[in-house]
């Protein structure tokens, strides 16, 4: 059986509706699209959708038969689960509950988390342990709706890494919490990728496929970068990883749709 391929959101402009999103999507050969939820008020105020409108796009990927699989939930970068401002705190557990609420309306099985105990302040011994009990709590959370958490590694030191994903897996030990890394991120971590990878078998879910080099974490074209995307996708379908999502972003250019065609058939040459 072939790998599937999800496509991540911001590929696409913000303006176009749900149902267009997920047709652009379809069209360019992706079987799944992956909504962002970041730290803008205009991606924050999703969490607030009414019933009906969660309707509205459970309907629009069904009669599409293109599925809202999965959720790139980065608002935790401004609202940090391990903060030492209280207000910031209780914020970042409303944002995960909303979270998993709103995954749980419109289909969503996998929410990836962002690897951050704080971004806009000062990482301490107190902010990775506050990060730690309220991925315990979350995990909980998720527990109840069958909604698996998964921790991206990102490009601080933090949580840049399986390895390190794997040392909050362990330590909360549930089944709804795993790891969803970036490989981009990876490449950009460490000389031996496909070693950290297979530190995670058994508790990766999906893998982000982004082109980078050092230095660099975004906004580049595939075929451009440092990341051996052959050998890295046949250690990921190794350890039995079937779930994609490219992740790139919208430019500004009008010809984005053929965008998404390219990077649909570059990356399709290496999962399938």
């Amino acid at each position: 059986m072939d790998c599937r391929l999800g496509l991540y959101e911001k590929a696409i402009p913000n303006e176009i509706p749900w149902p267009q999103k997920l047709e652009a999507a379809k069209r360019a050969g992706f079987d799944f699209l992956e909504i962002s939820i970041d730290e803008s008020g205009f991606r924050l105020s999703r969490l607030e959708y009414s019933k009906n409108e969660r309707q509205e796009i459970l309907q629009a990927s069904r009669e599409a038969n293109m599925y809202i699989d999965t959720m790139c939930l980065s608002g935790h970068k401004k609202y940090s689960l391990g903060s030492s401002i209280p207000d910031t705190e209780k914020r970042s557990l409303e944002i995960m509950e909303k979270a998993i609420l709103l995954a749980y309306d419109i289909g969503a099985r996998i929410i990836q988390l962002a690897g951050y105990d704080v971004f806009y302040e000062k990482s301490t011994v107190a902010t990775k342990e506050r990060f730690l009990q309220n991925l315990y709590k979350s995990s909980k959370l998720a527990a109840e709706y069958g909604i698996i958490l998964a921790l991206e590694t990102m490009e601080n030191d933090f949580c840049n890494t399986v390895e390190k994903a794997m040392y909050f897996v362990n330590s909360i030990n549930s089944p709804y919490l795993k790891v969803y890394p970036d490989i981009g991120n990876i490449t950009n971590a460490t000389e031996n990728v496909t070693y950290d990878i297979r530190l995670g078998r058994g508790n990766i879910v999906a893998a982000h496929l982004k082109e980078t080099v050092p230095g660099i974490f975004r906004d580049m074209k595939f075929g451009t970068g440092a990341v051996d995307f052959k050998t890295i996708t046949t250690v990921l379908k190794e350890i039995d990883i079937k779930r994609y999502t490219c992740e790139f972003w919208y430019d500004g250019n009008e010809d984005w749709e053929n965008q998404l065609q390219i990077a649909n058939n570059f990356l399709r040459q290496f999962i399938n």
